[in-house]
């Protein structure tokens, strides 16, 4: 399952709010990727997501698989929709 989200966040994929995405991604059993441009990182990696240096208005696409794949994207969208 996959979606293309745009990141709202004035000042883009920054440190709190990866942090916040990796947190919501560990809760759930899935394999989780996001991809910007033509990288490809584990949502569960801060240190990957940060790395992307994705800035406000860009869009992302996420990629999960597993059983609560549909949930765990949505909660990511909730958060990087805001």
């Amino acid at each position: 399952m996959e979606k293309t989200i745009v990141v709202k966040s004035t000042v883009g994929l920054h440190a709190s709010l990866a942090a916040k995405v990796v947190q919501a991604a560990s809760k759930y059993d899935v394999e989780i990727n996001l991809i910007y441009e033509d990288k490809v990182v584990d949502v569960k990696s801060i240190l990957g997501l940060m790395s992307l240096a994705v800035p406000s208005g860009e869009n992302v696409k996420v990629v999960a698989n597993g059983d609560e794949a549909e949930q765990a994207i949505a909660d990511i969208a909730e958060i990087l929709e805001k």
